[in-house]
């Protein structure tokens, strides 16, 4: 029998949560329970927040540490006393270690009291996520056991010991039951055996990361979970950067009987068949609905508004930058803008970020405005437009040697004046001298280009030490060309190699790839030309059209007539349209070179006879065999691509640390008062 809950409360008493968690070094602050107070005004009786968000789902290998744990149930506790979290159902995410097995779990509190806690059953283990590495799953189906409490949280909740395992909570007029993230991705997910037990409302807490064209996923996988059976389902994920690679798009949703009734916004600057077993209900004087609930307006489906993968390219990235910078403490960026599609795009996306940062400022977002004005350095700072917020946040450098053409250097400095960077033209020639200066010094020997006579080995030389002088003056200037103008700080430096470079390596080691943060590192080239022209339409950035139109290249062999002779293409020996194809079958579809082979020749037969196909495989393979190495250096990246080539490094860290450590050295210090204060006593 089909089941189809009451509905005429549900945005009444139900509110799920997808903020930026605030935290303290790595820990949710206290300032979160405002995400709670504002459920409670708007008449939430239940307050649901993404995984692991007391702690951060971020932390990697800081999950071993017992400080993470304890530093948990010291917020636990902090939420538990709170006067905010009084008569509203609050369901937290952090670490928990049951006999000495740690586990990522759900927390749901009543007015001081623990009613229980639910461990995640299926984790999230492929493509980024490593969580077997830190956490069990709870294999225990339908069983529930007894945790007991630390001494801090018995303390206030007068509880011992509290239910641990798989249970739902029923109230006196409904039945809710949790799910935690990739459990919804399951072909076995608990909402199906939960909704055949009579559970109306199911939940979700989530670390979701974006990719491109992600969402729709998301929105079918909940719309399905209550499509067939009726129901409620609560949807809540992270929004913004947990210190990697990855930004969380939020897209919190509620969904009826299989339609969409509420939506979060996606990307956002804003803070916050098997045998049956029945669950196990843990019960609570508690009631979600009102009396008078018969009087509140029915929600209506919505239509759920999918961004198309240019918009998430102009909103996600930006979004990652955003939180990058103001997180840093750095007063801006500087990119190396040589004219071309990768660096115009990785300028574009920052132009986007200031779009979004000047809209967020009007529509009164005053914590934006206080981030703003700490980057430059401005306390009566204001923001007229974004071209005029670009200049004082973003440099960019022309790095022009005898190589360089004058288009490219004019198509630099045109879509500079258009987004309103602060733009330098620089020459690299004089430093490249010098530095093959010093190799002719104590060789004897003086190197020379392949359309000279040079043989393959001194023409990549003479290529790299170009790319690498670039890399060289381009921290120089993010270090000290604030400093020349007369203004504090330094600016972080951007780097501008797409997904599919990183594929086949065709980058230079130590160069303008390396820099501190790289939003386009995980976007493929295909993808970028049409972010371009999206911005080209929508922005009205007209200098990007040349850009388009020019074929991608590197600029580091002699002109031939003053035109350039070199392109990416040509030397990569396949497109890039090819490469992205490639890229997906060998991440994707788990592809070696035979294999990819077998799909190829079907796949191109049109366009390649099976022997153009073969000799397009192997070189791939031969240029990603070789120049794998790269990939443990190449710059941490904005990761947007199911077939990225990132190589997460063996010690799982972030890279972004709230260096002020304050909540921990604040424990610190509280324990060095206790201990001199029972000294003294003695």
């Amino acid at each position: 029998m089909t089941r189809y809950p009451r509905a005429p409360s549900q945005g009444a008493w139900v509110c799920c949560h997808s903020v930026i968690i605030k935290r303290s070094a790595r820990f949710i602050s206290i300032q979160s329970v405002g995400g709670i107070e504002e459920a409670k005004a708007h008449g939430a009786k239940y307050r649901l927040g993404p995984e692991l968000e007391i702690c951060g789902y971020g932390c990697a290998d800081h999950f071993y540490e017992s400080d993470t744990l304890l530093h948990s149930f010291q917020v636990l506790r902090n939420l538990l006393e709170s006067p905010v979290t009084q008569d509203i159902i609050c369901d937290v995410g952090m670490p928990i270690m049951h006999h000495n097995v740690r586990y990522n779990c759900r927390i749901l509190f009543l007015n001081r009291k623990i009613l229980l806690i639910r461990p995640k059953m299926l984790m999230a283990n492929h493509g980024n996520y490593r969580e077997v590495r830190w956490f069990s799953p709870w294999n225990k189906l339908r069983q529930v056991e007894e945790y007991f409490l630390p001494r801090m949280i018995q303390e206030v909740t007068g509880q011992d010991t509290v239910p641990f395992g798989d249970c739902v909570l029923s109230t006196k007029d409904t039945c809710i039951g949790t799910e935690i993230c990739a459990e919804l991705w399951n072909p076995d997910s608990p909402h199906i055996q939960m909704g055949r037990d009579g559970v109306e409302i199911f939940t979700n807490s989530s670390a979701s990361h974006h990719e491109l064209r992600k969402a729709d996923q998301r929105v079918n996988l909940i719309k399905a979970a209550t499509t067939k059976s009726g129901g409620i389902y609560l949807y809540a994920n992270q929004r913004g950067c947990d210190g990697d690679r990855v930004y969380y798009d939020g897209c919190a949703m509620v969904a009826i009987n299989g339609d969409v009734v509420a939506q979060g916004a996606q990307f956002s600057l804003d803070d916050v068949e098997s045998d049956f077993k029945p669950c196990h209900r843990v019960k609570v004087d508690f009631s979600l609905s009102g009396c008078d609930d018969v009087y509140l307006p029915t929600h209506q489906p919505i239509e759920w508004h999918f961004h198309t993968p240019e918009e998430e390219i102009s909103l996600g990235p930006a979004c990652w930058l955003w939180d990058y910078l103001r997180r840093s403490g750095q007063a801006g960026f500087l990119l190396p803008l040589s004219g071309g599609v990768d660096s115009s795009s990785t300028a574009c996306i920052v132009h986007c970020m200031c779009v979004q940062l000047c809209r967020a400022v009007e529509g009164g977002n005053s914590r934006v405005l206080e981030d703003v004005r700490r980057v430059v350095g401005d306390e009566s700072y204001h923001p007229q437009d974004p071209k005029e917020l670009c200049a004082r946040v973003f440099t960019t450098c022309y790095m022009a040697s005898e190589n360089s053409s004058e288009d490219t250097r004019n198509r630099a400095r045109d879509l500079a004046n258009q987004i309103g960077s602060t733009h330098m033209n620089i020459n690299i020639d004089v430093a490249v001298k010098g530095i093959l200066g010093i190799f002719s010094a104590v060789t004897g020997r003086w190197p020379q280009f392949r359309a000279s006579g040079g043989s393959a080995r001194e023409n990549l030389a003479l290529q790299n030490v170009q790319a690498r002088v670039r890399m060289v003056l381009a921290y120089l200037f993010a270090q000290l060309s604030l400093w020349a103008r007369g203004r504090p700080g330094g600016l972080l430096v951007l780097g501008s190699a797409n997904v599919d470079e990183s594929l086949t390596g065709y980058f230079t080691k130590y160069d303008c790839s390396s820099a501190d943060i790289n939003p386009i590192g995980g976007i493929s080239k295909t993808d970028l030309k049409r972010f371009l022209l999206h911005c080209a339409e929508r922005l009205q950035l007209t200098a990007l059209r040349s850009i388009l139109a020019a074929p991608p290249t590197a600029e580091l062999e002699p002109l031939t007539d003053g035109r350039v002779s070199q392109t990416d293409e040509a030397d990569m020996g396949m497109t890039y349209s090819e490469l992205s194809v490639i890229g997906r079958l060998r991440k994707i579809s788990k592809c070696g070179p035979f294999s990819m082979f077998c799909k190829l020749i079907h796949t191109w037969k049109d366009a390649l006879s099976p022997s153009e196909v073969a000799q397009k495989v192997k070189r791939f393979f031969r240029m990603y065999s070789v120049n794998r190495h790269k990939m443990t250096t190449v710059t941490p990246s904005y990761h947007a691509e199911s077939y990225s080539p990132d190589d997460n490094r063996f010690d799982l860290r972030p890279f972004l640390y709230n260096a002020s450590w304050s909540w921990q050295f604040r424990c610190i210090d509280d324990q060095v008062t206790q201990m001199a204060a029972n000294t003294a006593k003695r």
